[in-house]
Formats: structure tokens, C-alpha cells, sequence
């Protein structure tokens, strides 16, 4: 049984994109596109050189041009701070006198026990404050 060469490389176009699903590297998936030129070309009647060249070409440019532009856009997003990182930073109004030994404060809608991060500074009710850290359940403030 003599199969036709583009079918070999179709054959290993899946053998790549079962790594691709399995691992989650795009280069598999982009050496699978590779593969697939390949047989368009063996379909369309050219010689083995043609087609391991259409691959090569295909593959080396995708992996060349498009993950370049992945990583920058992926590397691009400002990360989404959540819980005690959206925290720092913010302002907050104190409730109960602040100073190195504890105190109240309420940030973001809820009261939070805080104390400063300059034991000699204090803060009476009434005054803004800026959250610089989050140690445990006390809000660090300046």
C-alpha cells in the first residue's frame, strides 16, 4: 500500500499538535501549520526538497514573526491587582487615632485595623492616609 506524501504530512502535522494540546507551547502548533504547507505542496505535485523547504520556510517564519508579537502582547497587559495588592496605594480615612501601636481606619468601604509604618507618627480621626503595605489583617499607613 503506497500512501501519497501528503498524507505523511498531514499524518505529522497531528503528530505535532498532539504536543501543542498536551504541553501548551505554540511552537508545535506552529511547526503543525508547517507541516500542513507541506502537504498543500506535496497536493499540488512538487518534490520532496519543495516540500520539506515550504516547511522549513513556513514554520521558521511563523515562529520568527508571530511569537515575537504574542509575548509583546501578552507582556504588554498591566497586570489586575486583586486582593491586598489592589489595597496598596489607596487612601484612607482614619477613624480611631492611628499611630505605631495600632488604630482604625476604613479603606475601601471597610474598617481595617492599621498602625503606621513610623512608630513616632501618629494620626488623628478625620485625617487621609495612604496604604503602603498589608501586613496580615493591619493596613500599614503613612
Amino acid at each position: 500500500m503506497d500512501i501519497d506524501a501528503w498524507i505523511w504530512w498531514l499524518i505529522g502535522a497531528v503528530g505535532l499538535g498532539i504536543p501543542l494540546v498536551l504541553t501548551a507551547m505554540p511552537e508545535f502548533g506552529m511547526l503543525a501549520v508547517g507541516a500542513v504547507a507541506g502537504a498543500v505542496t506535496a497536493a499540488l505535485g512538487f518534490g520532496i526538497v519543495a516540500q520539506v523547504v515550504v516547511f522549513a520556510v513556513v514554520s521558521v517564519a511563523l515562529i520568527a514573526v508571530v511569537r515575537p508579537v504574542a509575548a509583546r502582547h501578552r507582556d504588554g497587559r498591566p497586570g489586575l491587582a486583586t486582593g491586598v495588592d489592589a489595597l496598596k496605594g489607596r487612601q484612607a480615612v482614619v477613624l480611631e487615632r492611628v499611630d505605631g501601636q495600632g488604630g482604625r481606619i476604613k479603606l475601601a468601604g471597610e474598617v481595617w485595623s492599621a498602625r503606621t509604618l513610623d512608630t513616632g507618627q501618629s494620626f488623628e480621626p478625620g485625617e487621609q492616609v495612604d496604604v503602603v503595605d498589608i501586613d496580615g489583617a493591619t493596613a500599614v499607613v503613612m
